[in-house]
């Protein structure tokens, strides 16, 4: 079954006459791995947000469906009720406790609570929620409240972004577990890093986005063989 139907959106900021998403089309049925690799200020960010519904980006063409329905203008919260989750590349920092946001998202998603040891924040959990946390604590933190969450897709957003090659391979543990817990998946990452440690076999597509548009979609091994050796440049003029 078709879960996320994206049909020729445009996207730009209000009072901004250019484009930042252009003609953008994808399809992913559940429990599917896409993943969206891009130059940087290319828009993969811009499409993760517009599809949680995060400001300022505002649709003027085209439409989000979400299991056959119509998300296009619907809050963001709205679209988490529904069984999207996003774990930001740079999350906006709450000044709660993160052991306080974790109760209450298990409470509020009926989740078993996952032990802090697995993904290396027990120390952590006393603070702030991403207060002086190191890139690579964000990240495993982010994914963590994600999996709490058991979200039907799951949108995240550069999660191999200033990470260590310990917090990847924590990083890499829970995105597998995402999979094996039937959510699907639209991953972002600029280099690829984190597909070694997922495994490419597990992708079913791999886009490339450059300027605001999606000019590849297909095998993720071919994608990824031409990106290391020839760079985007080879998607800009055409493969």
């Amino acid at each position: 079954m078709t879960l996320l139907e994206i049909n020729d959106l445009w996207v730009k900021i209000p009072d901004q006459k250019e484009y930042l998403l252009r003609n953008i089309d994808l399809r992913i049925n559940d429990g599917e791995v896409h993943v969206l690799m891009g130059p940087n200020g290319s828009g993969k960010s811009t499409l993760l947000k517009t599809i949680m519904g995060i400001p300022p980006y505002e649709v003027v063409r085209g439409s989000i469906k979400f299991m056959g329905k119509d998300i296009t203008k619907l809050k963001p919260y709205e679209r988490a009720k529904m069984g999207i989750g996003l774990a930001f590349q740079s999350p906006p920092r709450i000044y709660v406790k993160a052991n306080y946001i974790v109760e209450l998202m298990t409470r509020k998603f009926r989740t078993q609570r996952i032990p802090y040891s697995r993904f290396g924040i027990q120390h952590l959990i006393e603070r702030n929620l991403y207060e002086g946390f190191s890139g690579g604590e964000i990240k495993r933190m982010e994914l963590y409240i994600t999996l709490i969450q058991r979200p039907k897709l799951a949108l995240l957003d550069e999660p191999d972004s200033g990470v260590d090659v310990d917090s990847l391979s924590i990083i890499a543990e829970g995105i597998k577990e995402l999979i094996e817990n039937r959510s699907a998946v639209l991953l972002v990452t600029h280099l690829g890093y984190i597909l070694k440690f997922i495994g490419l076999e597990v992708v079913n597509r791999l886009h490339v986005m450059i300027d605001g548009t999606i000019v590849y979609s297909g095998n993720a091994e071919k994608a990824l063989e031409i990106i290391l050796s020839e760079g985007y440049d080879a998607f800009r003029e055409g493969i």
